[in-house]
């Protein structure tokens, strides 16, 4: 039996549904959904309208098990003998991780890395705005960069108030980290994506994904070394 003929679901979930299914999520199959929906959306604009689970395991680097197992939960996004259709496949992957809904944005830090992020132009398409950006450097506050108005973080409350936002972006030193942190979720952040090279506590109804650079450049040397 070919990879198509395998690549068949049952019926459309729910939206309910598919919250629940994202939160029993591992977070490895979060991270190779977050791949397909990249690689869907790249084939999808270069004119491929439906693909298999083997061509979509060579894309990333998985099995077309692997793939099966991750997709198995979606509903009927397959059809038996040709696979599935790109563009459904990229919704239902995006509803999924929430990229369907417009989550506004706000960072803390405009060093080096702070400003790169800001000039970076791909999280408006996935749906992640960029509302404003903090600093507590004078010759900072009130410039714009990548368009993004940099705001005096003592006016972080205040500033917040009309924005409401949900997600924070932690781009400052790492001793300031914690305070930046809960001030964060003191203006309702309820998740943040932290660059410090520290692991911050916050309560459980927080969600903080912690991106050490020096520690992943450390992953790849050794996967490097191994390999040699």
């Amino acid at each position: 039996m070919n990879d198509a003929a395998n690549d068949s679901c049952d019926d459309d979930p729910s939206p309910e549904v598919l919250r629940q299914i994202a939160a029993d999520l591992p977070r490895a199959a979060v991270g190779r959904l977050s791949l397909y929906h990249r690689e869907l959306h790249r084939v999808l604009a270069g004119g491929t309208t439906s693909i298999n689970s083997r061509e979509m395991g060579k894309l990333v680097d998985v099995s077309p098990a692997v793939v099966r197992r991750d997709l198995s939960s979606l509903g009927s996004v397959g059809r038996r003998g040709v696979g599935y259709d790109v563009a459904d496949l990229a919704d239902r992957i995006g509803m999924l991780l929430g990229s369907g809904v417009r989550w506004k944005v706000i960072l803390v830090g405009v060093g080096s890395l702070g400003d790169a992020l800001l000039r970076y132009r791909g999280f408006d398409q996935l749906g992640f705005h960029l509302a404003v950006a903090f600093d507590i450097d004078p010759a900072k506050i009130g410039r714009k960069l990548g368009g993004i108005r940099v705001a005096d973080f003592n006016m972080l409350e205040g500033v917040c108030a009309s924005i409401q936002p949900d997600l924070g972006i932690l781009a400052v030193p790492v001793d300031a980290a914690p305070e930046v942190a809960s001030k964060l979720v003191g203006v309702g952040v309820t998740g943040i994506l932290n660059f410090t090279p520290m692991t911050i506590k916050l309560p459980s109804s927080v969600a903080v994904i912690n991106v050490d650079l020096a520690r992943e450049l450390q992953r790849l040397a050794f996967a490097v070394h191994a390999n040699r």
